[in-house]
Parts: C-alpha cells; structure tokens; sequence
C-alpha cells in the first residue's frame, strides 16, 4: 500500500526511531503548523539506561517502557506508526515498511545503535547483549536459571561454570553490569540460594585496554577499577576475546574460562535502517553529518544520536543520551528555521558531564569536562540524574521505591519464575510481553 503527500497538505516531518533524540525532536515540534509521523518497531520508549538494572533484578521491566502514544498525546500535530522501516529512497523521498509505504518532505534519523560483536566466532550466537528491553530479560532470567540449576548441581566443575557470570567490554555499561551483578550476588544469593557458597561464585571483567571507562580522566578509570576488584570481581585487562563458545570464553592468550553465562558489552554500531552504500559513513557505519545536523548529500534529511557521525573541537561526541537530547531539540529548531526558509544552525553540544555508577555508594562523574567526582556523591548523583530523565511520575516512584527497598534491606523481589525445566510460568511470560495499549 502506498500512502502519498498530498502537495496542498501540510509540510510532512517523518521521525524515524523513538529513542531520547526522536523523542525530544517530537516534543519540540509540538506546536509547528506541520505533520508529524513518528515510526519505530516498538510501542514503547526504552529507557536504556537503566536496562542493567532489569538484567539484574533492581527494577521491573516495564519501568523503563514508556508508552509511545501516552508520550505523544500532547503534541496533537504528531502521529504514531508502528512499523520496521526497509529501506528508504532518498532521491523519491520515499520510505518502504513492513506494513505501508510512507513518503515525507523532510526526515530525521534517529535510529541508534545496535550491538557490535567485532568479529570474534561465537560472539552472535552465544553471548547476552544488552541493548533492548528484551535483551534485558533474558539475561535475568538466564542469570536466575543458573542460580537454580547451580542449587541442585552435584558435579562441583558445572557448578563451577554455572556460578561464573562473564562480561566482555569494560566500558559504563559492563562495570555497571559487573557491580549490580556483585550485589545481587551479596544479597539474593545469601537471601535465597542459601546451599550456595557466595565465595564459589566468579564474576569475571574481560577489558581490551589499559584501564576501565576510557572516555573518564585515567584516576577516575583506576578507582572504578579498584573498586570493583575490592567487591570481588575479577577483571582481565589488556585481554582480547578471540571465540565464545556456548559455555566457555577463549582469549587471545589461549585460556579457557568456563562460564555459563557471557555478556558482550564490548561494541555499538549505528542501527541504519537502509542500505550504508548509499549514505558516506564513518566510524562505526554512522552516518557522516554536516555541522547542521543534515545528511552530506541530502539536506532535508537529518541524523542524530547514535546513528549519526558528528565530532567537536576534532573529536566524536560518545554517543550518550544528554547528546541525543540536545541533538533532537537542535534539528527540531533547524527543520523550524528551513521551514521559513532559513539556513539551518550548527550543532554545538554544550557538555555537562557524564557519570557512571560501580556498586552501592560507589560511582564516578566528570562535570563540565573539567570537574571529576568518585565516591557516594558521585553514586547519589548518577541517581539523581537517572531518575529525572526517567518518563513517567509513577515509573519514577517504582523505580525510587525499589532503590529505597535494595539500600536498606538487600530485597529484590523482581525475578523470573522458573519451572523445572528452567522455563519462565506461562503465566509470567505473559505479562512480560511488552505491548501498551494506553
């Protein structure tokens, strides 16, 4: 089916990808004379950051869904299309989906990113990647089913492996995992799995580099290493991962880990939803942009967050969410300024920090580029922060009631049911299908 613009109809702006820049563009589009046409696979926002804490039992999963239509139900220009984009056309203007063909005057592409696996054998097959909502719930459910299995294990070297939880990537996302792991094994373990020794399980930190959270100052980087290492965790720098196989890790020196559960945190690439050959790329197959935001060849077409390729004072942003945010309210501004017919503005990202969370009463932060914090300030602000940004008043009181429960009484009463033969209930997995209808 093909929907067509009519060329007396209003201006039609197609948004492609609800993640922080898609939504934040939408939102500052509001109050345009224009048509508005949000598409993403999902019905549902995802709250990324936070999606270690549902791997690891912190949070229920759908605290960090927020519903797309609930989201648009104040920008009354603005319309919400479920559908997997396939290709897009540019010189027709023209976008082909798994369900209708779309055709726009202007385009934003806010896609993000998808998981990296480097090349390394095995790595797709037999490693927990740690992207999306779905992605999150399985590695808890894989984590609590080798806690059961592990219970009623009598050969001590699988129990070994069972107890063994490995990360690949030393970045924010896998000291965050190793840490929340560390403390689901402190508190669950000794709550619930009292015929398991603590001491037997491994949580192992495989790192390519010198030193954890590259993007930090290097003193910040070292106190996130010394505080993992002092809660447990086992950490392998300069250590490259040369195959996974489905329960053990082989590194480049020949070693062999035994581990029956692998998490890749190690690489990201942009998610485009059509062909790369037809776009120039850079880095990580993102999209080269100019300083406006707009694609090189097509300048009624835009690229954001972690799709797009877009460097300051010589150097690329990282891909977080507070560039995402400012991105998306600086093409909304630009497509505003092309609709009166005028040239769009540069992109300048204004820094105001980054901050990564270790363990309970342990993080790091680096503000304005220029002030580093570590420590329970830094732990307390990493909160603070999160749940600010976290949609939604009531997700945000789960959210904060669940923290209060895990500080002052190590509960985590979020986790999988599992049956005998290590499946989810029938009924628990259908409440954990992700679809809003609000």
């Amino acid at each position: 089916m093909f929907l067509p613009h009519l060329p007396n109809k209003k201006p039609k702006i197609v948004i492609i990808g609800a993640g922080f820049a898609g939504l934040r563009a939408v939102a500052n589009l509001a109050k345009v004379d224009v048509e508005v046409l949000l598409i993403d696979r999902n019905s549902y926002h995802t709250f990324v950051p936070l999606l270690y804490q549902v791997a690891t039992g912190f949070i229920p999963p759908k605290t960090v869904a927020y519903p797309i239509k609930k989201y648009l139900r104040s920008c009354n220009n603005a319309r919400f299309f479920q559908a997997e984009v396939l290709e897009i056309d540019f010189n027709r203007k023209f976008i082909t989906t798994d369900r209708e063909n779309i055709t726009y005057d202007y385009l934003v592409i806010a896609t993000g990113s998808k998981t990296k696996f480097l090349g390394v054998d095995g790595a797709p097959k037999y490693t927990y990647p740690l992207r999306t909502l779905n992605d999150a719930v399985a590695l808890r459910d894989r984590v609590f089913s080798n806690l059961e299995r592990a219970v009623t294990c009598n050969d001590w070297e699988k129990r070994q492996q069972l107890l063994t939880f490995t990360i690949v990537g030393g970045g924010a996302t896998g000291v965050e995992l190793a840490g929340a792991l560390q403390e689901l094994i402190k508190t669950t373990l000794k709550q619930e799995y009292t015929k398991l020794n603590p001491q037997q399980v491994r949580i192992i930190l495989i790192h390519s580099q010198q030193r954890l959270l590259a993007d930090f100052p290097e003193h910040l980087g070292d106190y996130t290493g010394r505080q993992l290492r002092r809660r447990g965790v086992k950490i392998h720098f300069q250590t490259r991962v040369r195959s996974i196989m489905p329960e053990a890790v082989e590194l480049d020196d020949g070693t062999i880990i035994d581990t029956a559960t692998i998490i890749w945190t190690a690489g990201v690439e942009a998610n485009l939803p059509t062909d790369a050959d037809k776009l120039s790329t850079g880095k990580s197959e993102q999209v080269c942009v100019r300083s406006t935001l707009q694609i090189l060849d097509y300048p009624e077409v835009y690229a954001v967050g972690d799709v797009a390729y877009v460097t300051q004072d010589g150097k690329p942003l990282l891909g977080i969410a507070p560039e995402a945010l400012q991105q998306g309210t600086a093409v909304a501004n630009n497509l505003k300024r092309q609709l009166q017919e005028l040239s769009p503005k540069p992109f300048n990202y204004f820094n105001k920090g980054t901050a990564a969370i270790i363990a309970r009463n342990a993080g790091v932060a680096y503000l304005f580029g220029r002030i580093p914090l570590k420590g329970w300030l830094a732990w307390l602000l990493w909160l603070g922060i999160h749940l600010y940004y976290l949609p939604g008043l009531s997700k945000r009181l789960i959210v904060l009631k669940s923290w209060i429960k895990d500080y002052f009484t190590g509960e985590r009463s979020i986790r999988p049911i599992i049956s005998q033969s290590n499946k989810l209930s029938a009924d628990y997995a259908e409440s954990q299908k992700f679809h809003f209808y609000q």
